[in-house]
């Protein structure tokens, strides 16, 4: 199979989808790895490391968009809809549940989008989805502790306190992969940690693991409320596979907040579980409302983009592996985690929980590959 990979053109997004050692391994076993100049280059992986890999180096993004498989890490970008094709399929963050407008563009074209973060195992985990919400959730107190310093905007507290002086609290909505990363590294940091979620053996759980001033609650619209009015940061991680974040917390919330406090909103790119938020970039990452510093960079994990394609190429790796081995239908027959993986596909919706987001009309997708199939015959 001839597989491409294209530089990155969102704003700031240093990652790539393959590492070197990746790219080897695809060679050695009988596929073409069409690589765009400089497309390691923000990862510190020189186009040399990739040439003496195997890949063969091409010039512009649109050589590289020749693939059969375009493997990415975000989502296609406005500049990058006209390399879309009907029989390519494209392997990514896609998000679709909260981009309209990417959505269509790819139904229209005929492109078969197959997400990361809908990638699902029969043990319900999102493989693909894990590495990065590691790097987002411990990331996001980092930023936060960031913007709650005065020169950068916020209440000027230190997370951690000293002697004598209380320490921050902190707020996270949701105890999954970012909510436990984010606990981690705040508690490490000596803050008061509130973790909320609907799942009580989680919060349990938690409790005997995570140690450092932690309360565990949950997720009702009083406890939630509560623990947004006392937080001097408050981390937004839920998750519901697939489908757009709901808004847990109100805007009537967050004028309840006290001025200069911190929301980093990890949600954002599933439409954000704070009604106030807004999708932002990495050059422009801060939003002000009600004078409570939003931070929504919608991908957050590129500003480490060293540590995140390793962590993202180690996961990838196995499902595109076998997608190259076997082709799309055979690989998505055998493999069930890899077909829930698949959002879009001969032009409709593949993924339930999107279709019902985006409120279009839901196709399975082994009817669309049989149709696809006997159209071939």
């Amino acid at each position: 199979m001839i597989i491409g990979l294209p530089k990155e053109v969102k704003d700031n997004e240093y990652r790539v989808a393959l590492t070197p050692g990746a790219v080897k391994q695809l060679v050695n076993t009988g596929h073409r790895v069409l690589l765009e100049k400089d497309a390691g280059k923000g990862s510190a992986f020189a186009d040399e490391e990739y040439g003496a890999a195997g890949a063969q180096l091409v010039s512009e993004a649109r050589h590289a968009w020749q693939g059969d498989l375009v493997i990415k890490v975000k989502e296609p970008q406005p500049g990058e809809y006209d390399f879309m094709r009907p029989g390519l399929v494209i392997f990514t963050y896609l998000h679709l549940a909260a981009n309209r407008p990417l959505a269509a563009e790819m139904l229209s074209r005929g492109v078969t989008g197959i997400a990361y973060e809908t990638v699902e195992e029969s043990d319900g985990t999102l493989p693909l989805l894990i590495p990065m919400s590691e790097v987002a959730g411990r990331m996001a107190v980092q930023v936060g502790a960031h913007y709650l310093e005065k020169t950068n905007g916020g209440r000027g507290k230190l997370l951690g306190g000293v002697a004598g002086v209380r320490p921050a609290d902190v707020t996270i909505l949701g105890a999954g992969v970012v909510g436990t990363n984010a606990a981690q590294i705040a508690l490490g940091m000596g803050a008061r940690v509130i973790l909320l979620d609907i799942n009580t053996e989680r919060l349990r759980f938690l409790e005997q693991v995570l140690h450092g001033r932690l309360t565990t609650l949950s997720a009702n619209p009083v406890n939630i409320a509560e623990a947004v009015k006392r937080a001097d940061l408050l981390i937004g991680a839920v998750l519901i596979k697939g489908a757009k974040a709901p808004h847990l917390v109100t805007r009537e919330m967050i004028r309840a907040m006290e001025p200069g406090s911190v929301i980093v909103d990890v949600a954002v790119d599933q439409g954000g579980c704070v009604e106030t938020t807004r999708p932002c970039t990495h050059s422009d990452p801060i939003n002000i409302v009600d004078r409570i510093c939003h931070y929504g960079v919608t991908n957050m994990p590129g500003a480490v983009p060293r540590t995140s394609t390793y962590a993202l190429s180690n996961a990838t790796l196995p499902y595109l592996m076998k997608l190259a081995q076997e082709g799309l239908a055979r690989a998505t027959r055998q493999s069930p985690a890899l077909s829930k993986g698949v959002n879009t596909c001969g032009g409709k919706i593949t993924y339930k929980a999107v279709a019902e987001a985006l409120e279009l009309d839901y196709a399975s997708l082994q009817s669309m590959i049989q149709e696809d199939q006997e159209e071939g015959d």
